[in-house]
């Protein structure tokens, strides 16, 4: 466990010596209602993080820090954590400005963003890498895009992340993890619209035009680079307005629904959750309330041969062969949804086809990938 650890430090992000990593995570609130389970799962992650943190001390300098959990993901991390990162001066400037409270949340425009941008790039400091070890996902935050893309942070995303994936999907062979997730991006890259059907009655067609494709290949050596570990998928933001089907959820993210939980949706949007499950309530009364948490926000395609727990929306959505739709947030990779949520579904044994003008480019059959030859569990 502890080599499996150190590797985090020195193949997946290539630390060197001189260099500063922050290792955090987020702890219970008590104002949060959770299981026993759940709690036991929580603290571990914490037990994580702090053995990820002692694991990299001797090969760089490291920080370790932790915070309140703020109760979804995609929510952005509190104000403390961002003077902690990127420094007391940047975050005053941006109270001074009256930027950072519009980020926090989720109602920043464009020249906010730029403003805040323009502030970091003149008074923020920060870690080379960092690894991010909270319940509760920073992938998709404003916090997360301006350490990569504006401070050219190495970022590690790990939300959920358990004990056992050092001996699962993280054994992965990164250098063909990368190979295979590039060439899907190739596939995909400069498509029109993408038609998705499963054999649970899935079937959603949306438009993709000149949407990024990004990889997520556990590589992160270069600057500004971003991946989650487990790693393994191509993904990008559906345009807006677009999607129109049938989502059928046979899984929560960390768990089987005892009966489905199907998803209608129109013009973009999840209009209606059908399901006695308490999760599928839960989701209904978050869409209701804020109909942009409804929003299609991203489509995934696993691409780790080593990934296979279908109980951990981590690691479940890099399976080679499945695909993940996300609902919610999609603002820090090519979208134009921002709301503090974004949640993850997996299907298994998808049909994905993908139009660019007259061609129609098969990437998955049945759960079967076009993109790779090595052969898939099913």
């Amino acid at each position: 466990m502890s080599d499996a650890i150190r590797e985090i430090f020195t193949v997946n992000l290539g630390v060197k010596k001189e260099e500063r990593v922050l290792v955090f995570t987020d702890l219970i609130q008590p104002s949060e209602s959770v299981t026993d389970d759940e709690r036991k799962r929580r603290s571990a992650l914490v037990d994580i993080a702090r053995d990820v943190a002692q694991a990299g001390s001797g090969l760089c300098e490291v920080e370790y820090l932790e915070y309140p959990a703020v109760g979804s993901h995609g929510k952005e991390p509190p104000k403390a954590m961002w003077e902690a990162v990127f420094g007391l001066q940047a975050v005053l400037e941006l109270e001074k400005k009256g930027v950072l409270g519009r980020i926090l949340d989720k109602k920043a425009d464009t020249e906010h963003l730029k403003e805040a941008e323009h502030i970091l790039e003149r008074l923020g400091r920060s870690p080379q890498a960092i690894i991010a070890l909270s319940n509760y996902s920073t992938s998709h935050t404003r916090f997360r895009d301006f350490l990569t893309r504006v401070m050219g942070v190495r970022y590690a995303s790990m939300p959920l992340f358990e004990r056992d994936m050092l001996c699962g999907a993280m054994t992965a062979d990164w250098k063909e993890v990368e190979k295979r997730t590039k060439r899907l991006v190739e596939m995909i890259s400069g498509g029109e619209s993408v038609f998705i059907t499963s054999h649970n009655g899935t079937s959603i067609t949306f438009s993709i035009k000149d949407r990024p494709v990004l990889p997520d290949t556990g590589i992160l050596t270069e600057r500004g680079s971003f991946s989650n570990l487990p790693a393994g998928e191509a993904f990008l933001a559906p345009v807006e307005g677009t999607a129109e089907g049938v989502l059928i959820l046979e899984w929560a993210p960390t768990g089987r629904f005892s009966r489905p939980v199907e998803i209608m949706v129109r013009g973009g949007k999840a209009v209606d959750v059908a399901g006695k499950d308490d999760f599928a309530k839960r989701l209904r009364e978050r869409i209701e309330a804020e109909p942009l948490c409804g929003n299609i926000a991203e489509l995934g395609i696993g691409t780790n041969e080593k990934a296979s727990r279908p109980d951990n929306i981590l690691e479940t959505e890099k399976i080679l062969g499945t695909i993940h739709i996300a609902l919610g947030d999609n603002s820090s990779f090519g979208g134009k949804v921002s709301v503090p949520f974004h949640q993850d579904f997996i299907f298994f044994k998808p049909t994905v086809e993908v139009i660019k003008g007259e061609e129609k480019v098969e990437i998955l059959i049945n759960g079967h990938p076009k993109f790779t030859e090595e052969k898939v569990r099913t």
